[in-house]
């Protein structure tokens, strides 16, 4: 029997859950105590979170780090992070305290433009296509004023809309690729709103609007963060060795791409922890960051290193579109928090704090790596998720974690001795 209904997301929440539990879960009653389980018991918290989508039902909860001890371009920070991988938060407050002593991390914002565009199909000659663009270009910018007005007071806007010629890759595809400065707010409901002005605006007989809709690959809204200092105060046994297989590790991440998915995923460990804790869109940062690991034409590392006249420097070059205006930043009280928390930074400050976030990650990862493996360090912070999972007391999880302090910890390693503490 078909379980398709009509008229689902006109049912309160709890009719929404009874249907739901009745048509695809066994044990109906620990399902609903499960889903109710999550929810706040704040109503007004409760309300406000059932709105920010679709369908609610409950609340899918990540656990909110801080990791403290950043010292970026000379100010201290303490970073919030949203994420569930073991070990993410304590390697980045690690890191941190590690270069601290070093100078702290230096950032900067080398660009902010952010791209739209208008997709369209013509058959006609390119030539009057051209005329018809410069003689419009100024209607253009005109139609979006009511839309950009309150943002051209803050000093952005649209910087400017180009024509550009798509044919050689698909048959009578052309472009209007538009560039936006759009300050503090991510941008993504203006950029989208000016578009589609300015696409109804240029659409005639002859021009067929396919789409408008802004661009998650933003190479010109970018920002480089580096840490850098002699390799004898790196603070390893052999530190020459160490700052040499270190810059081996990014090179080869740099000409294989299946170590560098891995050490790239390492990086975006560190910054979508930061994005979401922050309230901005980390798949649209992760689209745009994968996409800049493959404009070479072949996908490389994000970072790079580099050991010259006895100095370790090691920096990041990253696509960063994000507000600190808008969107969940204004509406989620844990947003707001983490947005005081690094002291009510500018889009280009929170840019920098990022992509500082991911460099500290990598550094952490790749020091793992070259030294004493990533496994050690991992499945020490994993050793209390298997506890948990296996069920154990107070006191059987205080022995576990005494037994495995000075040995390997793999998963079967931890079942095999808890079991046999319990015989």
């Amino acid at each position: 029997m078909s379980k398709t209904i009509t008229g689902f997301s006109k049912l309160n929440k709890e009719a929404k859950i009874n249907w739901l539990i009745q048509n695809f879960f066994e044990y109906a009653e620990t399902a609903k105590e499960t889903l109710k389980l999550y929810w706040n018991s704040d109503e007004e918290l409760q309300n406000l979170h059932d709105e920010f989508i679709e369908n609610t039902i409950s609340n899918y909860y990540l656990p909110y780090g801080i990791a403290p001890n950043f010292v970026i371009n000379g100010k201290d920070y303490v970073i919030p992070m949203a994420v569930e991988e073991s070990s993410v938060v304590a390697a980045a407050s690690l890191v941190a305290k590690f270069w601290s002593a070093r100078g702290g991390f230096k950032a900067n914002v080398i660009s902010t433009k952010k791209i739209g565009q208008v997709h369209f199909m013509y058959k006609g000659d390119f030539d009057k296509l051209k005329d018809y663009f410069e003689n419009i270009k100024s209607t253009l910018f005109k139609s979006t004023e009511e839309i950009t007005k309150n943002m051209r007071k803050r000093g952005g806007g649209i910087l400017d809309i180009e024509l550009r010629d798509k044919t050689s890759e698909l048959e009578n595809y052309y472009q209007l690729h538009a560039t936006f400065e759009t300050k503090d707010s991510m941008g993504a409901n203006f950029i989208n709103s000016c578009l589609e002005t300015i696409a109804s605006t240029f659409e005639n007989d002859e021009i067929q609007i396919v789409m408008s809709i802004l661009s998650n690959y933003v190479p010109e809204c970018l920002v480089r963060a580096e840490v850098s200092c002699k390799v004898s105060n790196l603070g390893e046994s052999d530190s020459k060795l160490f700052a040499s297989k270190f810059e081996q590790a990014v090179k080869i991440a740099n000409v294989e791409p299946h170590r560098a998915v891995t050490h790239n995923k390492g990086i975006m460990n560190g910054i979508d922890a930061v994005v979401i804790a922050t309230g901005n869109d980390f798949r649209a940062v992760e689209a745009g960051a994968h996409a800049y690991a493959s404009r070479s034409g072949k996908y490389k590392s994000l970072t790079n290193c580099e050991v010259k006249d006895g100095i370790f420097k090691f920096w990041i070059e990253i696509p960063l579109a994000l507000g600190t205006v808008g969107g969940l930043t204004s509406l989620h009280p844990l947003s707001k928090l983490s947005l005081q928390m690094l002291q009510n930074p500018t889009a280009e400050e929170l840019m920098q704090i990022v992509a500082v976030a991911g460099l500290a990650q990598n550094f952490a990862a790749l020091r793992a790596l070259t030294t004493t493996g990533i496994q050690k360090g991992h499945m020490k912070m994993h050793l209390s998720n298997i506890v948990k999972q296996l069920g154990a007391t107070d006191e059987e999880r205080n022995y576990l974690l005494n037994y495995f302090s000075d040995k390997q910890v793999s998963h079967s390693a931890v079942v095999d001795e808890f079991e046999r503490l319990r015989k």
